[in-house]
């Protein structure tokens, strides 16, 4: 049996140890649950506590049910992203309703209320039927869930990859605020005070999804064979507003509170009696169900939905049972607080377990997996692409990047969220396909949000890659205005006993540590998702970084889109032909892999530096982060968004390489050439290279480039430019639209 519940045979005998004695049944799928990877973190968290977590803002780090940290007003931001990857795919609607349910509550368990989502999506290729569907159903499920709850789905990122056609990725990031004074944790305490199960009656559904989670998945599951958590978006919003209220109500005397998600009752009531110190009784035969006959086994590990568990002072249950009962909810007393520690379960005057809370949390076991470097990693990724042969149409080299899913389908999440901004009036600000703002309720503040990971990176060079995913985020944030604060990360991989594969989670956890210590951003939590890999091939390493900002004043928001006739049109930072791993190669060329551009932490530390300066000092007309699709993917952008053209000569290196390499530490900016003498002496101080391109010009974006004179006599004129691209902007939107049209009709 403990075999089947995915232990080994030495957890076995350490429980035994622990209790004393054999465990029964009950007991035993409680420690398979909280011992499971996707619970305890046994083979990350050694590795995971290399992560810089502490910071002048940081209210809350990593062990609740979300982090948090100080924005100024008595506020805080509250913030986390976790993976719902296994039950997405196998029914991908679902699966990612309730990822987005289970964040949602994760944030509201803070005490917060919820105002915005994201999401990382990952499938095969479009090329194949599933991997559409796939898409198509999750995109459709995190829609259905936010909308019904009120909560805006803002941004993220999607890509597809041949590495993900049986193994989809679907990461849900929710950003919440809550007055610090009335911030929620979840520690029980206090001998006697009742415990209570608040939300939705219990069902059959998801019972082991956390050991399900923590396990490749066996081809009679991917078929449809196994009970699946299944969300209903309206009771997800009476839960939402039910707790809203609890919180005005009980203020204070609500003592604890924690989401029922993974292992479900039996998580939430081990977790908030080891972390108060204390123990809990519970009577699952006080549990409201919607199915006769459950056990308690299925009791304890079912993870029906739209769930919690409270601990409130003495007297007040009766407002607890009537303010959930308003809501259409159920509200009992199942249990009470204990100070012997043990977490003692009946059913009745039975009892039918009896653990120390400690043990299914603290004491679970901590592995120290055997790492070793891939025989391929420095095959793949030293291959040099430099010398591949120039496009001869370069417009057509351009429509291929942009139409690429990782691009256009990017684009579509910022799209859909402008028409739902327009259609609803809220306060939020499209930055691009990168950060998104959205306003503090009643404040002149924003919260900058951004979800970035490149997998392709990863795959190739893990350091590298992650640490690029952290800069392009912070890039992110501070190119619409706002100073990073702090990051949540959902870290997807494949089997932890393939050293290979632990060699990359290694590496990806010290490129991200070294990226966030260099630009002083802590990370507050996250989700480590093992088990992403079929018949033994995994996934491509996907460590999504979530990033929270700061902007002081929503009037002094800089978006990517060009601005007015004349403006001039700038580059900072330097350019490097560097187009290894980059979507040109593999679009235009067909080529994967080769050298990732090298990081260069100093110098993205001064980029942002500066842009927070050149921000703060109004001299910027527009400015986004350059990365995938490089300066042409950015200035494609530019002129979609602010609906005008651009004129740019370029010269100096091969234009093909300019174009398209995605070099790190770059900004493209526009401004009024009135300001270029000192946005110019603000870049020199700060060692920032800045190069004037062009300018924001007509309805077409073009692109020039210095040739020699066309008959032999003119040869030693110099400044013959031809036109390389010249494209009108709207068949730019129209490229991505096209891109794009297989999803644009959920929107």
């Amino acid at each position: 049996m403990w075999r089947e519940m995915g232990l080994s045979g030495e957890e076995f005998e350490s429980i035994v140890s622990m209790l004393g004695r054999a465990p029964n049944k009950v007991e035993l799928g409680m420690f398979a649950a909280m011992w499971s990877e996707h619970c305890s973190y046994k083979n990350s968290k050694e590795i995971l506590r290399l992560f810089p977590t502490s910071g002048e803002r940081v209210i809350q780090g990593p062990g609740e049910n979300a982090g948090a940290m100080d924005i100024g007003n008595g506020l805080a931001v509250v913030f986390k992203i976790e993976s719902h990857n296994h039950p997405s795919a196998v029914e991908p609607f679902q699966g990612a309703a309730t990822g987005v349910g289970g964040i949602v509550r994760d944030v509201l368990a803070m005490g917060a209320e919820p105002i915005a989502l994201l999401g990382v999506l990952r499938a095969g290729p479009l090329s194949d039927e599933r991997s559409r569907w796939i898409l198509r159903r999750a995109t459709e499920g995190m829609a259905w869930y936010g909308d019904a709850l009120g909560i805006p789905a803002i941004g993220g990122d999607i890509a597809t990859h041949e590495s993900f056609r049986e193994n989809p990725l679907v990461n849900a990031m929710c950003v919440g605020i809550v007055r610090i004074s009335s911030m929620k944790k979840s520690a029980a305490c206090g001998l006697e005070n009742p415990v209570m199960v608040v939300g939705a009656c219990t069902g059959r559904d998801g019972i082991q999804g956390a050991a399900f989670a923590s396990a490749e998945i066996a081809p009679e599951v991917r078929a449809g064979g196994e009970a699946l958590q299944i969300g209903d978006s309206k009771l997800g919003h009476a839960l939402k507003e039910a707790c809203l209220e609890l919180y005005d109500v009980l203020g204070d005397s609500l003592i604890g509170i924690q989401d029922m998600g993974a292992a479900g009752l039996t998580c939430s009531s081990a977790e908030m009696a080891s972390k108060g110190d204390v123990g809990m009784e519970i009577d699952v035969s006080k549990v409201p169900t919607r199915e006769e006959g459950m056990t308690p086994y299925e009791v304890m590990l079912s993870e029906s939905q739209e769930r919690m568990l409270v601990v409130v002072e003495p007297g007040r249950e009766a407002d607890v049972i009537r303010i959930f009962r308003k809501w259409g909810l159920e509200a009992e007393v199942i249990g009470k607080v204990t100070e012997n520690g043990i977490l003692r379960v009946t059913d009745g005057t039975a009892t039918v377990a009896e653990v120390p809370a400690k043990a299914l949390t603290d004491m679970a076991p901590c592995y120290t997996r055997e790492a070793r470097e891939p025989a391929s990693f420095k095959v793949e990724s030293a291959g040099d692409f430099a010398d591949v042969p120039e496009p001869f149409d370069l417009r057509d080299a351009l429509r291929r990047v942009l139409s690429s899913p990782k691009i256009a389908c990017k684009g579509w999440l910022a799209r859909r969220a402008l028409k739902e901004n327009d259609r609803k009036n809220v306060d939020y600000f499209i930055c691009g396909q990168g950060a998104q703002v959205v306003r503090v309720p009643g404040t002149s503040k924003g919260l900058a949000v951004t979800c970035e990971v490149n997998s392709l990176y990863c795959s190739l060079d893990p350091w590298q890659g992650a640490a690029h995913a952290v800069a392009e985020a912070a890039r992110n944030l501070v190119a619409c205005g706002a100073v990073p604060l702090g990051i949540t990360d959902c870290l997807n991989f494949g089997n932890p006993l393939n050293p290979e594969v632990m060699w990359q989670f290694k590496k990806t956890v010290e490129g991200m540590s070294a990226a966030c210590r260099a630009f002083h951003i802590p990370v507050t939590g996250g989700n480590v998702s093992f088990h992403n890999e079929s018949e033994g091939v995994s996934i491509h390493p996907t460590p999504a970084v979530g990033m929270v900002g700061l902007v002081e004043d929503l009037g002094n928001i800089v978006t990517p889109g060009f601005k007015q006739e004349g403006d001039l049109i700038c580059v900072l930072g330097h350019t490097k032909p560097e187009i290894g791993a980059s979507e040109y190669l593999a679009q235009v060329h067909g080529l994967e892999g080769g050298p990732v551009p090298r990081i260069d932490l100093k110098a993205e530390e001064a980029l942002l530096d500066l842009v927070k300066l050149l921000i703060s000092k109004q001299l910027l007309s527009s400015s986004r982060g350059i990365s995938q699709g490089g300066i042409a993917q950015g200035l494609a952008e530019a002129c979609v968004l602010g609906d005008i053209g651009a004129e740019v000569a370029l010269c100096g290196m091969r234009l093909d390489h300019y174009l398209f390499s995605e070099s790190g530490a770059r900004m493209l900016v526009s401004f009024d050439p009135s300001k270029l003498a000192e946005v110019k002496a603000m870049a020199g101080k700060a060692n920032v290279p800045l190069s004037v391109i062009g300018k924001v010009s007509g309805s077409s974006l073009i692109v020039r480039r210095e040739q020699q004179p066309p008959m032999a006599c003119c040869r030693e004129q110099a400044g013959y430019w031809e036109n390389a691209i010249e494209i009108p902007v709207s068949d730019i939107a129209r490229i991505y639209q096209e891109a794009s049209s297989w999803i644009e009709e959920l929107s």
